[in-house]
């Protein structure tokens, strides 16, 4: 598997097969003195600047708060390479019970009643998605985009000096028994189709993994070739100054609004211009592209986390507590436990109901675990009602470049999809197929 994509992952890349150097320097050499913005700071716009600043562009990556800031999605993920999370939240039964785990504080599905009057179109599309057919279109999709993750992060952040925070190994899903596992027929199929078959664990086996399991989990579903981030914030801050490095431009600026020409204006009212323009503003970027006339079913699904600094133990490798719909990833600090999906917009603050669901996960996955502090965090995931991403040229305004959307495995694939953004805005072909994430398919 090469650094650029690989059969798991549909194996497509940008461009063609020349030499390497002579395609490096031809597109360096056709791209010299082309100017390139980059909106959106988090790891699929800061992917993108680096590849357009690799391909000779002049490139200013723009965003109100610097890279890695805690406020962005990119700080607070759960910060696994999940190549086998490729089944989407909706999946069949799951409007039948949307009610009752709405109104259960208990489940890890929450709603701001406040925001409903305006996100019932979209929660209601968002859930007609769960037919099977659908799921497995979707899960095509996204295994075509996370497939490679480990080595698109890889490339990357070589030479970077961000390669220090990238971890590869195993990715457990951890359950009571077996039964529990083997509810999921629809979900355990669809990874084995795209390649994702676990190595299965009894109690003895976890506990070789992380001896403060609690008793109660006996079964494991162990998949192999993953990879973990040690502290994404540093990590996309660290990519960000490799950037700046290499001669490319950050400026601290909220952009209001962009044209379909390569303008883009500033809160404030001053402008920038560009050849091409990447629109990578997570859950933001559906505001950014209604001023365009692309109208989307996007919304922001607001992700928590709490970390447990310096824990008496930690695991060899992540895990994901499927009762709790949570995910757990050893980190520099300590470990990461994240997840919850709350609908409630972006102005209004962090919810106390989610840290003390996660808090109670805690106390049940590792029962009597000690830490010396803990810390909360909520941040917006952009979701679009498909749960696939928006890749490519934007209707009507040919030099605005969509690369948002990544919900919850926008850490997974942002270098993928940052890289392919960089490679339309550039002009390159592709060879592979993204129709299926076309920022026009809702038209």
């Amino acid at each position: 598997m090469n650094q650029h994509g690989g059969d798991q992952g549909g194996g497509a890349q940008v461009g063609g097969a020349q030499d390497g150097a002579a395609q490096d320097g031809a597109a360096r050499d056709a791209a010299a003195g082309r100017r390139a913005i980059v909106v959106g700071a988090g790891i699929t716009g800061v992917a993108a600047a680096i590849g357009l600043r690799r391909m000779g562009w002049q490139v200013t990556l723009v965003d109100r708060a610097p890279p890695g800031d805690r406020g962005a999605a990119s700080f607070g993920n759960g910060g696994i390479l999940a190549r086998c999370s490729i089944v989407p939240v909706p999946v069949p039964g799951l409007l039948a019970k949307a009610p009752r785990m709405l109104l259960d504080p208990n489940e890890p599905l929450y709603l701001r009643w406040s925001h409903v009057p305006r996100m019932a179109p979209f929660l209601l599309r968002y859930l007609s998605y769960g037919r099977e057919r659908h799921v497995r279109r979707i899960a095509a999709a996204l295994a075509g985009l996370t497939g490679d993750s480990v080595e698109e992060h890889t490339a990357l952040a070589a030479g970077t000096g961000a390669e220090r925070f990238i971890r590869t190994g195993d990715y457990g899903h951890l359950f009571r028994n077996r039964a529990q596992y083997e509810k999921d027929a629809l979900g355990n199929a669809i990874r084995a189709e795209h390649g994702f078959v676990p190595e299965e664990v009894d109690r003895a086996g976890l506990l070789e993994r992380d001896p403060a399991l609690g008793e109660a989990w006996t079964f494991g579903a162990i998949y192999p070739g993953h990879g973990w981030i040690l502290n994404p914030g540093a990590y996309v801050a660290a990519l960000a100054e490799h950037f700046a490095r290499e001669g490319g431009v950050i400026r601290r600026a909220e952009v209001a609004a962009l044209d379909g020409e390569g303008k883009v204006t500033l809160a404030g009212g001053a402008t920038m211009r560009a050849d091409r323009v990447v629109l990578a503003a997570g859950a933001w970027s559906a505001r950014l592209a209604a001023g365009l006339g692309l109208r989307l079913p996007m919304e922001s699904e607001r992700g928590y986390h709490l970390a447990l600094k310096n824990p008496a133990s930690r695991p060899a490798h992540p895990w994901m507590v499927s009762e709790v719909k949570a995910v757990t990833t050893p980190m520099d600090f300590g470990v990461r436990l994240a997840g919850i999906v709350e609908f409630g917009g972006l102005e209004a603050g962090p919810s106390a109901a989610p840290p003390r669901l996660l808090r109670a996960a805690a106390a049940r996955i590792w029962p009597g675990l000690e830490w010396e502090a803990e810390e909360e965090w909520m941040g917006h995931r952009p979701v679009l009602a498909d749960s696939l991403p928006a890749i490519g040229e934007i209707p009507g305004a040919p030099a605005v470049i969509a690369a948002f959307g990544g919900q919850h495995v926008g850490l997974t694939a942002g270098p993928r999809i940052g890289r392919l953004a960089a490679g339309i805005a550039a002009g390159q072909a592709l060879n592979e197929d993204l129709s299926a994430c076309a920022p026009g398919r809702f038209r």
